[in-house]
């Protein structure tokens, strides 16, 4: 039947089966589509962890086994050989994750455990955003311009997020929302602590 369609030149219109789930939005669509944020979140900060392959693994098996979800990862290597390893999980299981790293501090060699449950979340959300420049300096800049402490930095193909002090969260989306030129349209997103997004 290719062959017949092929031979009378039949013009043949190929179509996403998808349908609007992924529309062309053409060139004058912002990449950034919302700003989000999450006020359920604690950072917790393990210093002093031995900088050797495997440590990292182990610390996160350690969270696997008491069913913790987390968030964001940062690690930090000091000069004395030594690391620090944060992370974000929910609020709601911070006294599971203390229990856990606690119950497991001699196995994880680390010195001390940092906890802050006074921060939050603030992520600009878009499609496409690795083929655009500028948009991390637009982030970094608009926290700085309304001297919003930055405590932590996660990015991917369609977010940049942020820890920050939890009292300047709202400051932190306003901003986010002016520099990106989303005022105009109201676009915010709210992220349920835990959803990982």
């Amino acid at each position: 039947m290719a062959n017949t369609i092929a031979n009378k030149m039949t013009n043949v219109d190929i179509r996403s089966t998808m349908g609007d789930l992924f529309p062309d939005l053409g060139p004058e669509t912002p990449v950034i589509s919302g700003v989000a944020h999450d006020r359920s979140e604690s950072m917790i900060t393990l210093r002093g962890v031995p900088d050797k392959p495997g440590n990292a693994a182990k610390v996160f098996t350690t969270l696997a086994t008491a069913n913790v979800n987390i968030d964001m990862i940062a690690q930090a290597s000091a000069s004395t050989e030594t690391a620090d390893i944060s992370l974000t999980a929910p609020s709601s299981a911070l006294d599971a994750v203390c229990k856990v790293l606690q119950g497991a501090r001699g196995e994880l060699q680390f010195t001390s455990m940092d906890v802050d449950p006074s921060v939050g979340k603030v992520a600009v959300v878009g499609v496409g955003m690795k083929t655009y420049s500028g948009l991390a300096a637009t982030f970094f800049t608009a926290l700085s311009n309304h001297g919003i402490n930055i405590l932590m930095i996660s990015t991917s193909e369609i977010r940049i997020a942020a820890i920050v002090p939890v009292k300047q969260l709202d400051e932190a989306v306003r901003a986010l929302h002016t520099a990106y030129g989303l005022d105009a349209s109201k676009v915010e997103a709210v992220v349920y602590g835990g959803s990982g997004r």
